[in-house]
């Protein structure tokens, strides 16, 4: 069987080279991994002692980080690895302030690939979050006694470890993972089903990081100056689906503003042929400026997580789409209930917050739009969907501790 994954690493780095012709994202991620070894070599000596989170993309990212950071302050002498998969992760990390040493792609697993870039220093702890695996990388890290872990694993139905060609990678996992923290528990007894003992429940961390969003300055300019007294509906990190659905709200709700902020900057341009007389968010001069659309579209980086702060309603994109649900725990740390799509099967927090009504989803935008619309003519029913939200959030244990203890013991 390993014969056969080195083939399809082979074959994944020959069709991600041959796409990259195609496709800047894809571009990136395979330019980008000629740097990585080098980014070590120039920070990292080989008697240092690195502490490694490797995270897919930056959802992965956001949910390791609570970890990160809490083994950064307990070990300040320690180095810090940040790997990513995607560049849609190491695009918005590499960018901004943040406690690495280093931010580098991880390198394709090809074995003699793997073991140079780890011979650049000493692992000391590694640890993946999700369900990223990739075997010569674990299988390296172990030989090299490094402790090794998951974090917010999360395992369901139809996964290759479940088929009977998945054995062989679960094997290595028994080998080369120390103890896997799981989201659900339903993905803590999927594992054991297949022999991954080494394992506890200890939720997902994204929820500590949320509940860390409230504490901080959320505040942005311009935004209340353009909500005024009327209610505001988010639709964040909307999709064509989406954005269909703030043109209905649009027509149906004349005392509502609507802040849109789509998915990928290059759908600002197609936003603004969809409302003409938006107001684009780099445009606004000054405090005092006039507002007369009902529209703003957000064509800057980083802010959606302060709008949410701002909303009466959330609209999260992705959950029309194959593209998957984009975050709704952001939204709904700050009391507002989140609407979305129920295309969602990977992300078990939307089924929990819909199970205690403070978020909704539907099979169609339509259905959508009419609910929100509902909910902006019904202020008993929004009040209550936003404390259910809010609590949903504050309720969840620190799955961050839990985790910290047990890697420390």
């Amino acid at each position: 069987m390993s014969f056969l994954y080195h083939i399809f690493i082979n074959l994944l780095i020959f069709g991600m080279k041959v796409f990259s012709w195609f496709n800047d994202k894809t571009k990136k991620g395979v330019e980008g991994r000629k740097e990585s070894l080098y980014k070590v070599k120039s920070v990292f000596s080989e008697t240092d002692r690195v502490i490694w989170m490797h995270a897919a993309s930056l959802g992965e990212y956001e949910q390791g980080l609570p970890v990160l950071e809490q083994l950064k302050e307990k070990f300040p002498g320690r180095k810090i690895l940040v790997t990513f998969f995607s560049p849609s992760g190491y695009e918005n990390i590499v960018k901004k302030k943040h406690i690495a040493d280093v931010v580098c792609y991880l390198p394709f697993d090809k074995k003699s690939h793997v073991k140079e870039f780890i011979s650049q220093f000493s692992v000391e702890l590694f640890f993946t979050v999700k369900y990223e695996y990739w075997y010569h990388l674990l299988q390296e890290l172990k030989n090299r006694g490094a402790k090794t872990y998951v974090i917010s694993a999360l395992f369901y139905d139809g996964q290759s470890f479940f088929t009977s060609y998945g054995k062989w990678f679960v094997q290595q996992l028994q080998k080369n993972i120390d103890w896997f923290f799981h989201q659900t528990d339903m993905s803590f007894a999927l594992a054991r089903s297949i022999g991954l003992m080494q394992a506890s429940v200890t939720g997902d961390t994204r929820f500590d990081r949320v509940k860390q969003l409230r504490q901080r300055d959320n505040h942005v300019p311009f935004i209340k100056d353009f909500i005024g007294d009327d209610k505001a509906v988010v639709f964040g990190s909307s999709w064509q689906a989406e954005e269909k659905m703030a043109e209905e709200v649009l027509l149906s709700s004349p005392y509502v503003k609507l802040i849109i902020a789509p998915h990928d900057l290059k759908g600002v341009q197609h936003l603004k042929q969809v409302f003409p007389e938006a107001v684009l968010y780099s445009e606004i001069k000054k405090p005092d400026e006039k507002f007369r659309s009902r529209v703003l579209i957000i064509d800057s980086i980083g802010l959606l997580s302060k709008l949410y702060s701002y909303a009466d309603i959330a609209v999260v994109g992705g959950g029309f789409h194959n593209a998957g649900l984009h975050n709704i725990l952001e939204a709904a740390t700050f009391g507002v209930p989140v609407i979305f799509g129920n295309r969602y099967r990977k992300n078990p927090e939307a089924d929990e917050l819909i199970s205690v009504e403070g978020g909704k989803s539907f099979e169609n935008a339509g259905l959508a739009a009419d609910f929100v619309i509902f909910l902006i003519n019904n202020e008993e029913m929004l009040q209550a969907m936003s404390a259910k939200a809010e609590k949903f959030i504050s309720e969840k244990p620190n799955s961050t501790d839990l985790i910290i203890r047990k890697m420390l013991s």
